[in-house]
């Protein structure tokens, strides 16, 4: 399975939760990232698993700037499917980008007013309509 990273900040952090299984004691804290996508921003909740996962999200804070690697898992409960996009590292996002430019998974906004797209004028309408030659 390929890994997945997005840059963004984190917006909540939820609280730790732990329990016992088969397997001994296990923690996990979901946390929330808001990321660019295209001209709005979109969320994830991501979870972090295990001790040291857990502790590796607990030296960020709310509104801190980082990049998220997961995997994304799915499992089926009583006839229902559940995506789990889990945490495998988190680090302070990117500052290597060079300056103007965005970092990468984010998308620099050109605002385009009416001075950069010129209005169709008499020039930009054909002559004539070359005949159709399809089919339909």
């Amino acid at each position: 399975m390929a890994n997945l990273e997005i840059e963004g900040k984190i917006s909540q952090k939820l609280q730790v939760v732990s329990g016992q299984s088969a397997r001994g004691e296990w923690k996990k804290q979901d946390f929330v990232i808001d990321y660019p996508d295209g001209n709005y921003t979109s969320q994830a909740c991501i979870t972090a698993f295990g001790e040291d996962r857990v502790g590796e999200l607990g030296r960020f804070q709310v509104g801190d700037a980082v990049k998220v690697s997961f995997n994304v898992r799915a499992r089926e409960y009583n006839g229902r499917w559940y995506n789990d996009l889990r945490l495998w590292r988190i680090s302070p996002a990117g500052e290597s980008a060079p300056a103007g430019q965005a970092p990468q998974g984010f998308h620099q906004a050109t605002p385009a007013g009416p001075q950069d797209v010129p209005a169709p004028g008499l020039a930009d309408i054909p002559a004539e309509i070359p005949e159709d030659d399809l089919p339909f």
